[in-house]
């Protein structure tokens, strides 16, 4: 999964800029790309938590708006990324200082342990539904017991380990772009004419004009979308160092993510709106005629989400320990996810998405302040602690705590990222020496 060059250098590659004629991604294998990453069952049941709570159109508003803001921070990501040729452990440590940066380091490797596990039970629960559906289910059969989630767990834990042994590089350009993105657009087109389609017998009017039962606000919807892109922000330079151009990584990343949270979100909105309440999400989508193979689809991209979450903890704990490689550390990364799948099950997932934006909202705030404006990017290695980027990190997280306990109606994550990208822009240092971006 290591690029190319990986095998030839003893180096820390996770701190070492990507040389631009290694570099090999263009345009449309970044929209493809996160496209995939954005797409996945996961991605629906979040959205189908937004209603009733919202109303339909406050809904669909905050999935449109947040979904462009999440995308386009992630886009601003990862164009830093291509210019720098770092890998989001080597921004880090470029904003916070080679020391201090590891404590950021070991938040994202126990989120990214954390969001592959629960792939991989998204994609053992959905492979026991589709195996019930599709064979029968006897009372106390294997598929009825623990039998069929600790197979379909190793299945997926096994490919997962099997891809890990492979190139990142070939995986995007020779399967994700050219195979497995028009098979997940047919899914989804496939799933959304159905329960359009549904919808439409049920009445367009009465579920349009739906007033929110409340619980949730504009604002907190939207902080609810934007929680997914963000989950990713720690992720991205991991592979848009592998951009040959900033321009065209902004533009593939920003198109594909944004394209992708909106339909998943939407649908997941119209999945739950169309079936009785309290019907379980994979369980609605099996009873969709053809429903079985676009779900089978769908949970095969969900592999790219648990290879991509891998991956980049891979290169998070290589950043740390050069010397495990990038691949040796993804089969062991991957393995351990595999045996805590088989223990894990996915509860508050709302919690566990708006407490890692309440850390990675402001540690972006602060990454962009200090190096998104074309400014010269310090050395990951030139000082050990930057007290104020940490200063304003910490601040940051109360920040966001203290607007969801006492104005919870302007939401946490945007004033959040103003408020920590404005201070980090102001104190930043104007003799840093080191790398300067390209801006091509």
């Amino acid at each position: 999964m290591a690029s190319d060059h990986s095998h030839s250098s003893p180096a820390n590659l996770a701190l070492t800029p990507v040389p631009q004629g290694d570099r090999v991604f263009h345009f449309h294998e970044h929209a493809a790309l996160w496209f995939s990453l954005g797409t996945g069952l996961l991605v629906m049941q979040i959205g189908a938590y937004l209603v009733p709570a919202v109303g339909t159109q406050d809904a669909l508003i905050a999935i449109v708006l947040g979904s462009l803001i999440g995308a386009g921070l992630l886009a601003w990501t990862a164009r830093l990324g291509c210019q720098t040729g770092l890998a989001s452990a080597g921004l880090m440590h470029a904003t916070y200082g080679s020391a201090f940066a590891r404590l950021p380091v070991l938040l994202n490797i126990a989120q990214l342990v954390g969001w592959t596990t629960f792939e991989l039970v998204i994609m053992q629960e959905g492979t026991v539904a589709i195996l019930k559906q599709a064979l029968g289910s006897e009372p106390g059969g294997l598929l009825d017991g623990t039998g069929g989630k600790l197979l379909a767990t190793l299945l997926w834990g096994g490919v997962l380990i099997a891809l890990m042994a492979g190139s990142m590089l070939k995986l995007v350009r020779k399967f994700v772009s050219r195979f497995g993105l028009p098979l997940v657009i047919a899914s989804l087109a496939w799933l959304t004419w159905q329960f359009g389609t549904r919808l439409q017998a049920q009445g367009f009017d009465a579920f349009w004009n739906r007033p929110g039962a409340g619980g949730m606000g504009l604002f907190s919807a939207m902080d609810l979308v934007i929680a997914m892109p963000v989950s990713w922000l720690p992720l991205v330079a991991d592979y848009a160092r592998h951009g040959k151009r900033a321009a065209t990584t902004l533009g593939g990343t920003w198109l594909g993510y944004a394209l992708a949270n909106i339909w998943c979100y939407a649908l997941g909105v119209l999945v739950v709106s169309t079936v009785e309440p309290g019907t379980n999400l994979v369980g609605a989508l099996l009873l969709a005629q053809g429903g079985l193979i676009a779900l089978g689809l769908i949970l095969l991209d969900e592999m790219d989400n648990a290879y991509g979450d891998a991956h980049s903890g891979a290169v998070s704990v290589h950043s740390l320990q050069p010397r495990w490689s990038i691949k040796r550390a993804g089969l062991a990364f991957a393995a351990v996810c595999t045996v805590l799948a088989l223990f894990l099950p996915i509860h508050a997932i709302e919690p566990f998405l708006l407490l890692l934006s309440s850390v990675f909202v402001p540690l972006y705030g602060v990454i962009l302040g200090r190096l998104g404006s074309g400014a010269v990017v310090p050395s990951v290695t030139a000082r050990t602690v930057d007290w104020s980027a940490a200063a304003v990190w910490v601040a940051g997280i109360a920040c966001y705590h203290l607007l969801k306990q006492y104005a919870p109606d302007l939401g946490s994550a945007l004033p959040t990222l103003a408020f920590t990208f404005a201070l980090a822009a102001l104190s930043r240092p104007r003799n840093a020496g080191g790398l300067t971006p390209a801006r091509a």
